[in-house]
């Protein structure tokens, strides 16, 4: 790729090998040596989680390695049962692949052989367990994971009035199940790998082949290769902004949702979905702007009725951006306000200008909307009616604010909420404060020019080389005309253009 890429993203570094990976060390055929290393690198003895169980079979000592809190015990207490069974039923007839025999024996459906110590370690700090036995050069690892967590619940920024009530988990393959279970599509791919050197976190890449691009595939593919970090705490964030190039854009690049069924209605569109293990937010891509102004319940409502959702909608978000510009505007300069709404502007002085009213206020409302998120539940309801009190009627006594002010802070504050996307309601807030920067500093022509200026840079942005203002521009009607209007499930025949379908045609007609 390298220079011949001329889309938004960090470019694709070459897989590089770190040096865990240079210095894989084999497993020994000496059990005491194992031990030693293992001793060592997995701090046995000084980790309380991190166990061994020892063992004598079929005239071999055997050493069974496990992390308590990630295994799921009973199967680890099923699999002891049945390796004591074989020794007992074999104490004449000794078998002389011990390997396989161990291997033929142990009740789990997910079991393979491993060569390297790092290898295994790794795998036993995922939550599988591996078994060495004394003369053999190979491990047998087997799946026991049972990860603690959450069962799937309704996410809290994603509810519907009807619909599923289930949701994505921290267990990556709880999430991958929830996906599979509502499509059963054999060309349904769920691709895992490992990111970061020394977290090992579980990566799933998921699409449709036969319906993604194939290109888009590989692209997103070897992006995620290309990471090289010692972990990601920040889950499936670190991950955004390593396959996307955000800079000082502060609109979203990739949507994120929690919802199983909005993600699989982007894999039947040919969209991708990156899944992060410990988070329950999933990453969708490539998508445009408008791919984050449209909610589910949409969909849960008859046609017209989610067409009228979707339209007051879209008639908040405009209002959120431009309605304290505007009205900043008209009380700077009375001239551009039409006869009939002379009313508008404040009626009584204040010591406190009105950019910085308007600037306290929202300085205000951001600091409450953070406090909420850190305030106890059982101490919301006080915190409501403190904000209630303070910046509300004694804000207004006082002089602080007038009542003008408070009521369009109060409505672009609202347009923001009915944002689908918090990320983009953000965005929203960053493109109102810029507004009204510009209105206070140079008057009408300001508020022209930096219009304009907001406007052609999200022509300009593009992800994964996909424009983000599509359908809108470049133009597409009939794309455009589904986005305005919800249309029936059965006209929509094809699939958007914008993600280039291998299958275009998403059901045939008669």
């Amino acid at each position: 790729m390298g220079k011949e890429r001329k889309w938004r993203w960090k470019k694709t570094k070459p897989p590089r090998e770190t040096k865990q990976e240079k210095e894989k060390m084999p497993i020994s055929t000496d059990l005491k040596e194992n031990e030693a290393i293992l001793k060592e690198r997995l701090g046995i003895g000084i980790n309380f989680d991190v166990g061994v169980r020892t063992l004598r079979l079929l005239d071999r000592d055997l050493h069974l390695y496990f992390v308590t809190g990630l295994c799921d015990m009973e199967y680890v207490i099923e699999l002891l049962k049945e390796l004591m069974r074989l020794e007992s039923n074999n104490r004449e007839d000794r078998p002389d692949d011990v390997m396989e025999t161990i291997e033929n024996h142990l009740t789990h459906v997910q079991v393979e052989y491993k060569d390297t110590l790092d290898d295994c370690i790794v795998e036993v700090l995922s939550g599988l367990v591996f078994i060495l036995v004394d003369g053999e050069s190979r491990g047998i690892v087997i799946d026991v994971r049972n990860y603690p967590g959450r069962g799937p619940e309704e996410p809290d920024n994603e509810k519907v009035i009807r619909g599923a009530r289930d949701g994505y988990t921290e267990n990556i393959i709880e999430s991958t199940a929830l996906t599979r279970r509502r499509i059963r599509d054999e060309r349904l791919r769920t691709e895992i790998m490992r990111i970061g050197d020394r977290s090992q976190t579980d990566v799933c890449l998921s699409y449709i082949d036969g319906i993604v691009d194939p290109e888009m595939v590989d692209i997103v593919r070897k992006e995620l290769e290309s990471i090289r970090i010692d972990g990601l705490p920040m889950a499936e964030k670190v991950v955004e902004e390593y396959i996307v190039d955000q800079g000082y854009t502060p609109f979203p690049l990739v949507r994120y949702t929690e919802r199983p069924d909005v993600a699989a209605a982007h894999l039947l569109e040919g969209h991708i979905l990156i899944i992060v293990d410990a988070s329950p937010s999933v990453i969708i891509t490539p998508t445009t702007l408008f791919h984050h102004v449209q909610h589910a319940e949409e969909y849960r409502q008859a046609p017209f009725i989610g067409t009228f959702i979707r339209w007051i909608r879209f008639f908040g978000i405009f209002a959120s951006i431009f309605i304290l510009p505007l009205w900043l505007l008209v009380v700077l300069e009375p001239q551009f306000l039409p006869d009939p709404f002379q009313y508008i502007g404040p009626s009584e002085d204040s010591n406190v200008s009105e950019f910085m009213q308007i600037f306290l206020a929202e300085i205000g409302i951001e600091l409450l909307r953070l406090a909420a998120i850190h305030t106890p539940t059982p101490l919301a309801t006080a915190l409501g009616l403190v904000a209630a009190l303070l910046i509300g009627e004694i804000a207004v006594e006082v002089g602080l604010f007038t009542s003008e002010v408070i009521l369009y802070v109060a409505l672009g504050a609202i347009g923001v909420f009915a944002t689908p996307s918090y990320e983009l309601g953000i965005a929203i807030k960053v493109m109102r404060l810029a507004l009204l920067i510009a209105v206070v500093s140079f008057g009408s022509a300001g508020f022209v020019i930096a219009t304009l200026i907001m406007f052609l840079l999200l022509v300009r942005l593009r992800v994964f080389n996909k424009p983000y203002l599509w359908p809108f521009l470049p133009f597409d009607a009939q794309s455009l005309w589904q986005i305005m209007v919800r249309t029936t499930v059965p006209s929509l025949r094809y699939r958007p253009r914008i993600v280039h379908p291998k299958d275009p045609i998403r059901q045939t007609s008669d």
